[in-house]
């Protein structure tokens, strides 16, 4: 209207406040229904995940798009997660205590409950890297006593290397004679968080609310060896594949492969210092 009545483009753009690029800028739908495309295709696939873990996937398949864009197209299609309601939370600490601070140096285990469509229950152990926030080992049974304990931590233990240290809480699971022993034989300590104290094993909290969110709370359980393969199915696709915030957006496998050559290369030959006191020397410095 201004340029009608005699006013350059440059003069109308600075009266009405606006840019001169904004003025001349001409969407790109055909761009824009591509992307909308591979959007839509991730969010059916995952569909607790938010805009910036979808867009951290668009830049790891090769996409050069902004995250403003992203958002954008998310909220245009009416994609935005709702918000689950919030609690009052008592503080009762600090930060967690025993912090991780290289691989291997602190796993954490803990229960959580399902069940199959015939209402029957199913019990899940999750063993995580604190560190790497790697999903160690998942088991899936009917029952947990204290032998299955021992074998999941036996196979992972072989898989991964022992940890030093072994957060759990109070779970009767955890504190029998035999696994104690056997954690004694191996050479891994164990840290017990005080009760009604869930901030203290904060890692594994986090770590089940995704297993619940992303999982559980998206299947229907016909049978429990359904269960165990779509469960091992997320397991696989959270380590390999899901983008984690914390880690700059890498999967806990990059994240993990990234510090191991960090590690190696910066190690000075012949020297005896192992990734702990590396680590701690490191963090002195930091602060």
């Amino acid at each position: 209207m201004l340029m009608k009545q005699g006013l350059s483009q440059r003069q109308s753009c600075a009266v009405a406040d606006i840019a001169r690029s904004v003025y001349e800028y001409v969407c790109d739908e055909a761009e824009d229904r591509k992307l909308v495309r591979k959007i839509r295709a991730i969010a059916r696939k995952h569909p607790r995940y938010g805009y910036r873990r979808v867009w951290a996937l668009l830049r790891r398949a090769g996409m050069k798009v902004n995250l403003k864009r992203v958002y954008r197209l998310w909220k245009k299609l009416g994609l935005t997660l709702s918000k689950r309601p919030s609690r009052k939370r008592v503080c009762r600490g600090g930060p967690v205590p025993l912090k991780a601070l290289y691989p291997r140096h602190v796993f954490t285990y803990d229960f959580m409950q399902d069940q199959t469509a015939d209402g029957r229950r199913l019990k899940i152990l999750t063993v995580v890297d604190e560190f790497t926030r790697e999903s160690i080992a998942i088991r899936v049974e009917r029952r947990m006593p204290a032998a299955i304990v021992i074998e999941v931590l036996r196979e992972a233990f072989r898989r991964y290397g022992a940890p030093e240290f072994l957060r759990s809480d109070n779970g009767p699971e955890f504190i029998a004679e035999a696994v104690q022993s056997w954690l004694v034989s191996q050479g891994t300590k164990t840290h017990y968080i005080d009760p009604a104290s869930p901030w203290q094993n904060a890692f594994g909290e986090s770590f089940n609310d995704k297993l619940r969110q992303e999982c559980l709370n998206l299947e229907v359980f016909e049978t429990l060896e359904e269960a165990k393969v779509v469960i091992a199915r997320w397991r696989r696709a959270y380590n390999g594949e899901r983008p984690h915030s914390s880690l700059g957006y890498r999967t806990p496998k990059e994240f993990r492969a990234a510090w191991e050559k960090e590690f190696s290369s910066s190690r000075a030959p012949g020297s005896l210092r192992s990734p702990g006191v590396r680590a701690r020397e490191e963090e002195k410095l930091l602060v």
